[in-house]
């Protein structure tokens, strides 16, 4: 889908184009609506709670109306995008774009994820490039903050708050990216540094880090860590980290239990 949106990016957006990113997100999926816009009776409710007393945190359009709501949303994208009759801001469209859309709630599922797919597009398009920003990730970690948000935002007309909090989450996007980038090129530095010098399960070791990304184990990798995942005995596990931490390939922390291993990078989370 990101692949699709990145090679189209300047293209005006089309119904078919969303439900063909649809058929992309819920590939394999079963026994759900894919590939056009919700059909069924019964309310789109997001609910938490027990069943006899649910609290329904919100109730989007019913489907009877999805095709009058989405001729509007496709329409607006389309009118407020850069050469259009009302051109917004870069932040401002994008961040309409991702409320309105989800307040839709268009598809049976996967709709967080278009809806992260268009602030993407409406980006590219304002720039004119493709932003090529960790968005959806900056989101991810902070799944509980970005729910808040939705909810105490989509219930009325005033989204200021809504509008703040976009803007910052793209900053913080941008910030990830940039990490991102430094932290690849700091691996392949270090693999180019260990070449040749680390045992098979050293190698397995690291690449489970790095699997991590920058912000790494949570907390540091210990010996624990170590015997589990090269599934080795605790006397090879302490030589195997002594060897790294000399080689530079990690940092130590901590003494006796309390030790932890870090890798030895410039970049951080």
């Amino acid at each position: 889908m990101m692949v699709d949106l990145y090679r189209g990016f300047a293209d005006p957006l089309t119904h078919e184009t969303l439900f063909a990113w649809h058929r992309m997100v819920m590939a394999g999926a079963r026994g759900r609506e894919i590939g056009s816009y919700r059909t069924h009776a019964e309310p789109m409710q997001v609910v938490s709670g027990a069943l006899h007393a649910p609290n329904v945190h919100f109730e989007a359009p019913p489907s009877s109306e999805m095709k009058q709501e989405m001729e509007g949303f496709v329409a607006w994208f389309n009118k407020t995008a850069p050469g259009g009759e009302q051109p917004l801001p870069a932040l401002t469209r994008a961040a309409i774009a991702h409320l309105y859309f989800v307040s839709i709630h268009p598809f049976e599922d996967g709709n967080g994820r278009i809806g992260r797919a268009l602030s993407e597009k409406s980006l590219a398009q304002n720039l004119g490039q493709p932003t090529l920003i960790a968005l959806a990730y900056t989101i991810e970690r902070r799944r509980k903050e970005y729910y808040g948000a939705l909810e105490d935002n989509n219930k009325h007309i005033k989204i200021d708050d809504w509008l703040a909090y976009f803007g910052n989450i793209v900053i913080e996007a941008q910030h990830n990216t940039i990490r991102r980038v430094e932290f690849y090129l700091e691996k392949a530095k270090l693999y180019e540094r260990l070449r040749g010098k680390l045992n098979a399960r050293q190698d397995k070791v690291l690449v489970r880090m790095f699997r991590e990304g920058f912000g790494g184990f949570k907390g540091g990798l210990s010996a624990e860590n170590y015997i589990s995942i090269a599934r080795t005995s605790r006397a090879t596990a302490t030589r195997d980290l002594h060897e790294l931490v000399a080689m530079g390939a990690l940092t130590r922390t901590g003494e006796l239990r309390h030790t932890r291993y870090h890798l030895n990078l410039s970049v951080h989370a």
